[in-house]
């Protein structure tokens, strides 16, 4: 299946009622993502679970009311690595930018100028984020007035960023890739007074202690300590892992 490519300052005028929910991705090659999982899994094994994620996540997105499910990813001319992948009605749209604060910037300014009323943009790291989360999202973005919304993460970081205009603010002056890239933001957020929302408390799976997290949550029944709501099923990401714990019992 092939998915279409959105060009900024086209678009149908629909869009406008739209919340863009962009899962910010790579192209799920070997070696190239999720490598901080490498061991407890091999390279393989790494992006075989990327791509759960990925599949879970857009599933997940695809279930909203009043959202617009894509991708934002990297690099461009690997359009085709996404193939089947992800639900009908899902699109593409490239990254552009260097550094990671550049690239977030970037993917708000074009998928906006893409004629939505709003954009999220979401971490693929995180399989299980409640789908009630992601409508509150929606739901506070549809809201009068002009805000920021944010799923915060448990290592200090967001798993969402949402927007109904291009605030550069947020994404200036971060550490990121550390556990203040919450509270700077919150600090940008302020110091350009614009409201903030938060979310609920979710987690991202980067090493091998929050894969045994996942693995609690989706095979044992253990909700993170932290969680205020039931996480979504991730059946992808949940087949993988059972999969792969049967293999080792074996």
């Amino acid at each position: 299946m092939q998915y279409e490519i959105l060009k900024p300052g086209e678009g149908p005028a629909e869009r406008a009622g739209q919340c863009a929910m962009a899962i910010m991705a790579k192209a799920p090659r070997a070696g190239k993502v999720k490598t901080r999982l490498s061991p407890p899994l091999t390279l393989t094994e790494s992006a075989a679970l990327n791509i759960c994620f990925l599949r879970d996540t857009a599933e997940n997105l695809a279930s909203l009311h009043g959202a617009a499910g894509m991708v934002c990813y990297t690099p461009v001319g690997d359009e085709a690595a996404f193939d089947g992948l992800l639900p009908s009605g899902f699109a593409l749209i490239g990254q552009r930018g260097d550094a990671f604060g550049e690239r977030l910037l970037a993917a708000a300014e074009d998928i906006l100028a893409c004629g939505y009323g709003a954009v999220c943009l979401i971490d693929s790291d995180s399989p299980t984020v409640p789908a009630a989360a992601f409508q509150a999202a929606i739901a506070e973005l549809a809201r009068e007035g002009d805000r920021v919304v944010l799923g915060p993460s448990h290592d200090g970081g967001y798993y969402l960023i949402g927007l109904k205009r291009v605030h550069a603010e947020v994404f200036e002056r971060i550490t990121w890739s550390t556990a203040s890239v919450l509270e700077e933001t919150l600090e940008r957020a302020g110091e350009a007074g614009i409201e903030v929302v938060l979310l609920p408390l979710w987690y991202d799976v980067d090493d091998a202690a929050t894969l045994a997290v996942l693995e609690g949550e989706l095979l044992e029944g253990k909700a993170p300590e932290f969680a205020t709501v039931p996480g979504y099923a991730a059946p992808h990401t949940r087949g993988f892992l059972l999969e792969r714990r049967v293999a080792a019992s074996v």
